[in-house]
């Protein structure tokens, strides 16, 4: 009886335990499908789990931080690709840095869906935020950039409701909050292709782009 009663006590006290908490706390993390700080990355080589479309990407080091490089020549745009092959419910994170050069500035930003899919590209020369859908521009957003600095980069491509799918993104400056509410949100009728989440770089400006912090995770 007393065992029993030993067992009653611990099963309340766990119950009490767990209802003090909510269900956030108690709920286990998400857990990243893939993440990279280059900091145990090779330099002047790309990690054998990325993809190079184009250019010579290469893992740099300064003031005692690693990230991934774009040379600012030839001036076109380039990719790389990482993480899982996805087509939806999937987020893409990363910080970058660029400067500009008189007048010229670069072009940056994330992808998911592969080399057709979605673009998140921040164009100084524009005050714009964009989202691009292949060749074409879905949605834009002013945004403000300064040279010099890392811009925090996020997009996301979630399953709406039955035939519909909505891709949303937003970029701010690193070391200020990150906004609320995404900045750019498109709507999708058209099944998205599976595709691994990327990185992309215009040097327009004749300078290098660098990456760090990669991320992507599940969302619901």
């Amino acid at each position: 009886m007393k065992d029993n009663m030993k067992m009653i006590g611990l099963s309340l006290g766990l119950c009490v335990a767990a209802a003090s908490f909510g269900a956030e706390e108690v709920k286990p993390a998400a857990k990243a499908a893939y993440e990279n700080s280059f900091e145990k990355a090779e330099t002047d080589k790309v990690p054998d789990d990325m993809m190079v479309l184009d250019g010579a990407w290469a893992v740099k080091a300064e003031g005692g931080n690693k990230f991934l490089e774009l040379p600012g020549a030839p001036l076109d745009t380039f990719g790389v690709l990482f993480g899982p092959a996805e087509k939806e419910n999937l987020a893409v994170a990363a910080r970058a840095f660029g400067t500009s050069k008189g007048r010229r500035q670069p072009v940056f930003g994330v992808g998911l869906g592969g080399v057709g899919g979605y673009r998140l590209l921040v164009a100084p020369g524009k005050r714009a935020v964009e989202l691009w859908k292949g060749d074409d521009i879905v949605a834009s957003a002013p945004v403000t950039w300064e040279s010099g600095g890392w811009t925090m980069l996020k997009l996301q491509l979630r399953k709406a409701k039955d035939g519909e799918w909505t891709v949303e993104g937003k970029a701010w400056k690193e070391g200020a909050a990150e906004p609320a509410a995404w900045q750019i949100s498109h709507a999708e009728k058209v099944e998205p292709a599976s595709g691994r989440a990327s990185v992309w770089g215009s040097p327009l400006s004749g300078t290098p782009i660098r990456f760090d912090d990669l991320k992507v995770a599940a969302v619901k």
